[in-house]
């Protein structure tokens, strides 16, 4: 169970997303929906903070901060904005998301190859092909 539900909190927490991205109405300015978006995510945050460290000291764990967290909220600025953008510009739910999905697996299959040293087997190229020729059947 340790394994698999922080996949299923991704997998849910993703569905949940995308259909607020995709239902985010085209009349408010998306970088303004994201001000309440994080805000929001902030006050979560902090209580599970609360109710979930041993230590409940909020500065000291600030101490432990470093360069990662300020660009980590400067990617999930470009993750949320692309995607409302995405579906502001028409693409579908069900072959955006698998898009972006599959070109970032590509991605990160280089990145880990790159920086982490990870090896691309066979398998993964051969993964990589039938991703690529899934990319070609949903986009035709």
């Amino acid at each position: 169970m340790n394994l698999y539900w922080p996949i299923a909190l991704v997998v849910v927490s993703n569905i949940i997303y995308h259909i607020c991205a995709k239902s985010s109405p085209e009349s408010i300015d998306p970088f303004a929906s994201l001000t309440v978006t994080y805000l929001v995510s902030a006050l979560f945050s902090g209580v599970l903070f609360f109710a979930t460290s041993p230590s409940k000291d909020l500065l000291q764990e600030y101490s432990h901060i470093n360069w990662t967290v300020f660009i980590l909220g400067l990617a999930v600025v470009g993750l949320e904005a692309g995607s409302i953008y995405m579906y502001r510009v028409g693409w579908n739910i069900n072959t955006g998301s698998t898009v972006q999905s599959v070109i970032l697996a590509i991605a990160l299959l280089l990145v880990g190859f790159l920086l982490y040293k990870e090896a691309i087997t066979p398998n993964k190229v051969i993964g990589i092909a039938i991703c690529m020729v899934g990319l070609y059947f949903l986009n035709k």
